[in-house]
Parts: structure tokens; sequence; C-alpha cells
């Protein structure tokens, strides 16, 4: 009787482990997930600061949305990927009759996206550094 125990103990015992494992892989899923909206603010080297709004959804590896800068205007994010919990994504801007491809690179946590910005301005290249944070949904502010 003495072993039957030890034996249950130890059957009940790895079940807990396992079933904590479990739930900690999904709650490190759900961190690395990039569904949401999320609010970035970047200063130009001339001083200018330009806050930008990205509207993400994940599925998979895929990743689509937009994004919204300072004039109003949405922009369709070009091929979006998410692997290993990093994001990458293109962004193509108009501006002064010329296009801008910004490419968005970062690891998505709980509540932000770090990373760097790679675009070419007058034959140089530039990467800033990027970071973006989640904006709560309405009901979780309450």
């Amino acid at each position: 009787m003495n072993v039957q125990r030890r034996v249950a103990f130890q059957v009940l015992a790895l079940g807990i482990v396992a079933g904590w494992l479990a739930a900690a892989s999904a709650a490190d899923d759900k961190k690395a997930d990039a569904t949401g909206t999320w609010k970035s603010s970047f200063t130009t080297q001339g001083g200018q600061t330009i806050d930008t709004t990205y509207k993400l959804k994940q599925q998979g590896d895929k990743l689509t949305g937009t994004v919204t800068a300072r004039d109003g205007k949405e922009l369709e994010i070009k091929n979006g990927k998410v692997k290993d919990g990093e994001v990458s994504f293109a962004v193509v801007h108009e501006h002064d009759g010329k296009e801008l491809t910004i490419h968005h690179k970062g690891k998505v946590s709980a509540d932000a996206i770090e990373g760097k910005l790679e675009f070419e301005v007058n034959g140089e290249t530039r990467s800033p550094d990027w970071k973006a944070t989640r904006e709560k949904a309405a009901k979780e502010e309450k």
C-alpha cells in the first residue's frame, strides 16, 4: 500500500508540474501576441516629435494592420511577419512625391514592442530605436 501511495503522489506531482508548465507556456504565448493598438513617439533629428498609432493583427506568423501618423492617413503595413516573439514589417509613406519605406523590427512583450526602424534619407541609411506601447482596451481601464 505504501508503494501505491508513493506512485499516486508522484503521478499527482507530475500532473501539477505539467499543468504549471502548460499555463506558463500559454502566458508566454499571450505576451508575444502583437494583436492590438500600439502607440509610438519618434523625435526627428530636427527635434520634431511624430506620434504614430499601429493597429496590428497577428494570425500565426502573419502580421497585418495599419499605421496612422501625424497626417491622420492610415497606411497598410507590408510584409508583416512574427517569428519567435519578433515582429517585422514595412510601411511606405509618400512625401513630396517621393516614397519612403520604413522597415520596423522589434521584440514583442506584454505591453511593448522594442526594436529599430530603418529607412534611407538622401542616400543615407538611418536606424533609430523604436518603442511602441500597447494601448489598454476600454474595459481594462475601468
